[in-house]
């Protein structure tokens, strides 16, 4: 039997950092709890002090086919190169110059939302069709391929 997963990220800004992953994947806001209209009327009810009102955050997929990222909010700051990270593919059955433009397009908007450029894999034929690699607004790594 197959497992749903969650991915879950240590940040210091979870309202940032989940908004910057919903513009690169095309989620949306977690819904609030039933019987609420909004986030801020929950954490009202709930007795959420302002102060802890950005402890976490979380994003679906519209569609509900992708896994929901859940944001959290930790003390310490990114001290190492991710072992797993996300691969955002951004140029689906593209190759060569076709699939380099479109992951340097791909790049190209994610920088301006924050992102961080870190290098260009050239592709490699057979098994290599090329990759970037960039950070979010914190640091974690992650490929467009």
């Amino acid at each position: 039997m197959a497992r749903d997963v969650q991915i879950t990220f240590d940040c210091a800004d979870p309202a940032g950092l989940a908004a910057f992953w919903a513009d690169v994947l095309g989620y949306r806001l977690q819904d609030p709890p039933a019987g609420f209209a909004s986030w801020e009327q929950a954490l009202d009810a709930l007795g959420v002090p302002p102060e802890r009102r950005n402890d976490a955050s979380a994003l679906v997929d519209p569609e509900g086919a992708g896994p929901r990222l859940f944001f959290q909010r930790v003390p310490e700051g990114k001290q190492a190169k991710n072992r797993v990270h996300l691969d955002v593919r951004a140029a689906p059955g593209l190759a060569g110059d076709a699939r380099m433009a479109a992951l340097e397009a791909e790049a190209a908007r994610l920088v301006a939302l924050g992102a961080t450029r870190l290098r260009r894999h050239e592709p490699a034929p057979p098994l290599g069709a090329g990759h970037l690699v960039l950070t979010d607004p914190e640091g974690n790594e992650f490929c467009l391929d």
